[in-house]
């Protein structure tokens, strides 16, 4: 039976697509640092780490295909690229890669820039794969949880952002089929709408029965609330740059991927804050 290992199994995608793999009867591992990771029954785990190149080599033993995620980190190029050296040694035949629609060497966003450098690594090493570039992530919302429960409203500097949002749910089931059918090499995924954030915020006031605002935050005072907050400078500097590119729009686009691949439309703005209403009133 084809094996695939799942790295960034318990991520924001990857809690999502390896119970589908494993309902789909394929044989799953995961390649996890938390030895209790919760995992689906079935699913082969191994401990290891991105940082420790030799915990690959276990993980791709009898892989056929790899889905790749890693969360934003100063040395993510370094690592995904060590996992796609170690997987075509090791003849992993298909990689399906998490990376984002706006990658770009360069990007004043070293989250991009950190994308696209891998994908152009992938290119290179003659591994047939499947880069899945979804926009920005509806789950990121969840960050505003607090304030929206605490004060009405959710602070963020993204005034006059237009962002075609995509729930995990619709990347994770798209990752499934990429990982075990054929498709596009490239497979930019966005929601089914373009939306703002005061669009969130009318949502949110229709789920929990509040009126709920959004307030634009200046870079600078975002970039201070959250170094305030715990969150590394390194971190904080490229979320902002982040919003500032949403804020010119560079995610303002639907594309028809989704229903391509799935046959149906993706989730819906609405239905993911009735999803997650309780994040939001609890």
């Amino acid at each position: 039976m084809t094996t695939i290992l799942a790295i960034g199994a318990t991520g924001t995608v990857g809690r999502h697509l390896v119970p589908q793999l494993a309902r789909r009867g394929l044989s799953v591992r995961a390649l996890v640092r938390n030895p209790a990771a919760e995992l689906p029954a079935g699913v082969d785990r191994v401990v290891g780490d991105l940082a420790d190149p030799a915990s690959y080599t276990p993980a791709l033993d009898g892989v056929a295909a790899v889905y790749l995620a890693c969360g934003n980190h100063p040395a993510q190029a370094a690592w995904e690229n060590g996992v796609i050296d170690a997987a075509a040694a090791a003849g992993v035949r298909r990689i399906v890669k998490l990376s984002t629609s706006d990658a770009a060497i360069g990007s004043p966003s070293a989250f991009a820039d950190a994308h696209a450098r891998i994908e152009a690594h992938l290119r290179a090493s003659g591994v047939d794969h499947v880069l899945l570039k979804p926009t920005f992530k509806m789950t990121n919302l969840l960050t505003a949880a607090e304030g929206v429960r605490q004060a009405g409203a959710i602070f963020l500097p993204g005034a006059g952002a237009k962002i075609a949002m995509i729930d995990p749910r619709d990347i994770a089931d798209v990752a499934a089929v990429a990982l075990s059918e054929p498709v596009a090499r490239e497979l930019v995924l966005t929601g089914p709408e373009v939306v703002t954030f005061d669009d969130v915020a009318a949502e949110l006031s229709a789920v929990t029965g509040r009126r709920i605002g959004f307030v634009p935050v200046p870079d600078d005072a975002a970039m201070g609330q959250l170094v305030a907050a715990g969150v590394p400078e390194w971190f904080a500097t490229n979320l902002v740059a982040v919003f500032g590119m949403l804020r010119q729009g560079i995610q303002a686009q639907t594309r028809s991927t989704v229903r391509d691949v799935l046959g149906r439309e993706p989730r819906s703005l609405a239905a993911f804050v009735r999803d997650h209403a309780a994040a939001f009133t609890g």
